[in-house]
């Protein structure tokens, strides 16, 4: 069956999830983008329709629009003999570090994707993803887009296309998540990060990792504790949000297993056993109140969520 209009939706997204800079991403429900994609007779060429939700424009330039380009990437890989229109649904805040950018990339290609009489696979929607999420940051990190392109908390690997690898979510846990009233672009965020690491943090950094996925797979919670944080980036980017430090301290004084920046920033997140949830959330709002920040709060269980074709 042919279709000619196709809908599709897409989780935000926190990327590193504290321990693994540009290797680990999380899909994270509690906020989606929608495109829908409208077949057009004509060239293969992806266009701007209306725009709705947090925002009302966003760039028609094919090249400097995530959802555009990533649907061209579709259209080109696939050789359509049509083009598309897009109509975007803004549920992400933008420039949040919540992969607004990556969830409009994703839900586009999916869309275009099944207007196609035979669809691309997953992996190469994750390579047309990956040209939508360059409009963003260039080069684009891999996190956000494989997070919600294949659901779940992944580990991004090596390879053309890079490897995703599912990571089992630990069973009663909340993420929590405060996006301020601040803004932080993911390139000037990127270009504030030095090239050289000292050894003994890089071997830190390295021992995180493993052991934040090995938690998971085990559902230890000490484990996840333990390593559910970031000596490497976070320091780096702390200044960028400056209530962070409180913010984070108020999490781990009240039984939050960790607490980070998402992705770039400038939102905050932590992951809490359910019955600390509350009083998790009201110790983090009330350190950004105590600096004078407002801000949003976001929340999910932590299991697992994709982007996926709306009916």
């Amino acid at each position: 069956m042919t279709h000619h209009i196709v809908s599709a939706r897409a989780p935000a997204s926190i990327g590193n999830v504290a321990a693994g800079f540009d290797c680990l991403g999380l899909a994270f429900g509690a906020a989606w983008d929608e495109v829908s994609a409208h077949k057009t007779d004509g060239d293969a060429i992806a266009s701007l329709g209306n725009v709705s939700g947090l925002v009302s424009a966003l760039p028609g330039e094919v090249m400097r629009n995530t959802a555009l380009r990533a649907a061209q990437a579709v259209l080109d890989m696939a050789v359509a003999d049509f083009g598309a229109r897009l109509d975007v649904v803004k549920g992400i805040p933008m420039s949040a570090g919540m992969g607004g950018s990556a969830a409009s990339a994703v839900a586009a290609a999916l869309a275009v994707n099944a207007l196609l009489p035979s669809p691309l696979s997953q992996d190469d929607l994750f390579v047309c993803a990956m040209h939508g999420e360059a409009a963003s940051a260039n080069p684009p990190p891999p996190d956000n887009v494989a997070a919600v392109l294949y659901g779940g908390l992944v580990l991004i690997g090596d390879g053309t296309p890079q490897k995703v690898t599912p990571i089992p979510l630990p069973k009663d846990l909340v993420c929590v998540l405060f996006h301020p009233d601040l803004k932080v672009k993911t390139d000037d965020a990127r270009n504030i990060l030095t090239p050289d690491v000292p050894l003994g943090t890089t071997v830190a950094q390295m021992r995180h990792v493993g052991g934040l996925v090995a938690g998971c797979f085990l559902n230890d919670l000490d484990m996840i504790g333990q390593n559910l944080r970031d000596g490497l980036i976070e320091p780096q980017r702390a200044s960028l949000v400056p209530p962070f430090g409180a913010v984070k301290a108020a999490a781990l004084e009240n039984g939050a297993l960790g607490c980070s920046l998402s992705g770039s920033g400038p939102s905050v997140f932590a992951w809490v056993e359910s019955q600390k949830r509350d009083a998790v959330e009201k110790a983090m709002k009330d350190a950004f109140g105590a600096a004078d920040c407002a801000v949003d709060v976001y929340v999910s269980a932590l299991q697992p969520c994709i982007a996926e074709i709306m009916t």
